[in-house]
């Protein structure tokens, strides 16, 4: 299936995410719990040898270099060198009658860690992130004793030695694999697979939802989401399909998001779905300073008629789409040109509605869209507007005389109130704590290209 949507996280974009991740996993790894350690060996001449190690208290682990490369078709490899790390504790020996014990420090230096990454998405359309491969390799270990008989230690300093590089290197890339299993996994999942609208709670929401999994090249990671605008009440199958979506090699900004006519379309088809395209206007909604009133007086002007079958009587106005308006995107920018039914009313002493007549008003629209607060948000400029005439139930009459009006109704009142909601936007594919600055707004032929860097915000 082809995405609606794209999301492009840049090697840049990587970086700095790995910023973030090594930053949790060093914290990880300095809460290492060591096991006691106890064996005996024999030496000749000497004979057997008893020795303990036990209060094992790593002081801190440290990875000053490290680096996140793109595995292509395959994951992310997470390199880790010239590690280094503090251990102390206690120490007991014995050799026949003679017994030492004392305190001792380790030092564990250039700690080797590769950890291979593996990326997919679950059956809810998740993303999902596994630990393919980790090895860990420690080139220098070197324990310094503090006791009364120096040439004790170096009968069993060696063995030490190899017990804690090991340990080590066991215990290094079980903490990697429980560190993606326990805090980088459960994040990913925060990635809302559907979204709510603000400006349409409980009426329509976006299906972000993986339809395949991530796709690595040696550039970038690329997620393809379904990205299809859906009504909650009744969910219908959108009656065109999305069309190929290919990004530009941009690679500037942290992350892409690649929105194609489609997501835009499946929009409008669901708030038509949702019955959000009705607009119902009276006078008590024109704006202060605009000279006229929505009454049967100001429109006999234009429909002599009216003046004797409804004399002095309010009007309602009802504006809606019969179809679900289609918008273009070129790299002129995104255009549409919708057509709005507007039947008009005369308010009736006793509240009721008599029909006056039906109106088409066809127009081209514009939109400026942006990014503000994680959300894509738009304005809508209206330009040449045309009416005609489907039905009237008063007679007939010249509807370019009207025209005048219904500019002012378009323009002055349904026109601002459609921008208020626009103004509330749509929210971006984003896991938790993820703002977006640095904004880049472009436009291609059938979709939209928004480029942003990030900054991650901590608990």
């Amino acid at each position: 299936t082809n995405p609606g949507f794209v999301v492009r996280i840049t090697q840049a974009g990587l970086d700095y995410a790995h910023q973030q991740g090594i930053a949790v996993l060093e914290k990880e790894l300095a809460q290492l719990k060591l096991t006691d350690i106890s064996g005996d060996f024999r030496i000749r001449h000497v004979g057997k040898v008893r020795y303990e190690i036990s209060r094992l208290n790593l002081r801190s682990f440290h990875m000053p270099y490290s680096r996140i490369t793109l595995v292509p078709n395959v994951g992310l490899q997470v390199a880790i060198s010239n590690a280094f790390a503090e251990v102390d504790g206690n120490w007991r020996v014995k050799v026949y009658f003679i017994r030492d014990h004392g305190l001792f420090d380790l030092k564990v230096e250039n700690i080797y860690i590769k950890i291979n990454l593996k990326l997919g998405s679950d059956a809810s359309g998740k993303p999902t992130i596994d630990t393919s491969d980790c090895s860990t390799r420690i080139s220098n270990v070197r324990v310094l004793f503090s006791g009364k008989f120096g040439w004790l230690y170096n009968l069993f300093h060696s063995a030490i030695e190899s017990r804690f590089r090991k340990i080590l290197e066991n215990q290094v890339c079980e903490n990697v694999v429980n560190s993606v299993h326990s805090e980088l996994q459960p994040y990913l999942q925060t990635l809302p697979v559907t979204a709510r609208i603000d400006a349409m709670a409980g009426t329509a929401g976006i299906d972000y939802s993986l339809v395949a999994p991530p796709t690595v090249t040696a550039q970038s990671l690329d997620v393809n989401l379904k990205g299809e605008f859906f009504s909650l009440a009744h969910r219908s199958t959108v009656p065109f399909p999305p069309l190929v979506l290919t990004l530009p090699p941009d690679h500037d900004r942290m992350v892409y998001f690649g929105a194609s006519s489609y997501f835009f379309n499946t929009a409008g088809f669901a708030y038509h779905a949702a019955g959000m395209l009705v607009f119902e206007i009276t006078d008590s909604m024109i704006p202060k300073g605009i000279d006229f009133h929505l009454n049967t007086s100001t429109f006999s002007a234009f429909v002599p008629q009216l003046e004797m079958m409804y004399p002095n009587m309010m009007i309602k106005l009802r504006l809606s789409a019969p179809s679900a308006p289609f918008l273009s995107i070129g790299p002129g920018g995104l255009s549409l040109k919708p057509v709005v039914d507007i039947q008009a009313y005369a308010i009736l002493p006793d509240s009721s509605l008599a029909p006056l007549f039906l109106l088409s008003l066809v127009s081209n629209v514009s939109a400026i869209i942006n990014m503000k607060s994680s959300h894509i948000v738009g304005n809508l400029t209206v330009g040449r507007m045309k009416l005609s005439l489907k039905h009237s139930d008063v007679g007939p009459f010249q509807v370019r005389t009207l025209q005048s009006i219904m500019n002012i109704v378009a323009s002055n009142i349904l026109l601002p109130r459609l921008n208020e909601r626009l103004e509330k936007g749509f929210p971006l594919p984003l896991p938790d704590r993820i703002q977006l600055y640095n904004v880049l707004v472009q436009f291609h032929q059938n979709f939209l290209l928004l480029g942003a860097d990030v900054h991650y915000q901590r608990r």
